[in-house]
């Protein structure tokens, strides 16, 4: 099992690691700070060994790293993995935000169904299953997640099962929410940001989020 130390300190940019194996262009290490695209969240970008990492994925409780050459690799070596710290701390402000406006969407619509999300660098997505637009409770929703940004609300984020490497986060006033991605400390931390309302076909509505 790959030790996820993202889980830990999710603003360590550099670890000294090991090599467990090296198959081809895809290599695993013993401990790795580089998240793979999961939940929507996509992968990190960095290198590992010097080499550009391709690909992030997760295999079971293991993640697998493609890289641009392997050459002179092999198990048991040392080796640092850096990632793209600007990437990751954008990634990790637009997956709150997000976060917290599918909490607040589900306060006002109870019976709203998530269909998608995904986040990435420049915006975060969200999907739902809505009959009416929801561009008329967009600046309520704006105004809720400003006041939980401005609340500067510490977030709890910790196992809840440790050997199926389940987690979650949590602040007060919200119950816990099944999450594996990597956490800000604090909801100060999202910053200011910007919603917007896309169709995207018939009884269904997406709300983007933007960094400001």
């Amino acid at each position: 099992m790959t030790f996820k130390q993202f889980w830990v300190d999710p603003r360590q940019t550099e670890l000294q690691t090991t090599l467990t194996a090296v198959n081809g262009h895809e290599v695993q290490v013993a401990q790795t700070i580089f998240y793979a695209e999961s939940g929507g969240q996509e992968s990190d970008h960095g290198t590992l060994a010097g080499q550009a990492v391709l690909q992030a994925r997760k295999q079971g409780m293991d993640i697998i790293y493609t890289l641009a050459s392997t050459d002179g690799l092999q198990e048991g070596q040392r080796v640092t993995m850096q990632i793209d710290w600007p990437r990751r701390w954008a990634l990790m402000r637009l997956h709150f935000a997000a976060e917290l406006m599918l909490e607040l969407v589900y306060r006002r619509f109870p019976a709203t169904e998530k269909i998608g999300a995904h986040i990435a660098a420049d915006k975060a997505r969200i999907d739902f299953v809505m009959a009416e637009p929801i561009t008329p409770h967009l600046p309520a929703l704006q105004q809720q997640l400003t006041q939980l940004v401005a609340a500067d609300l510490p977030i709890t984020s910790a196992f809840s099962d440790e050997a199926a490497q389940r987690r979650y986060w949590q602040i007060e006033g919200f119950a816990r929410v099944p999450c594996g991605g990597t956490h800000l400390a604090r909801s100060s931390e999202v910053g200011a940001v910007r919603l917007k309302r896309k169709n995207i076909g018939q009884g269904k509505e997406r709300i983007e989020i933007y960094l400001l």
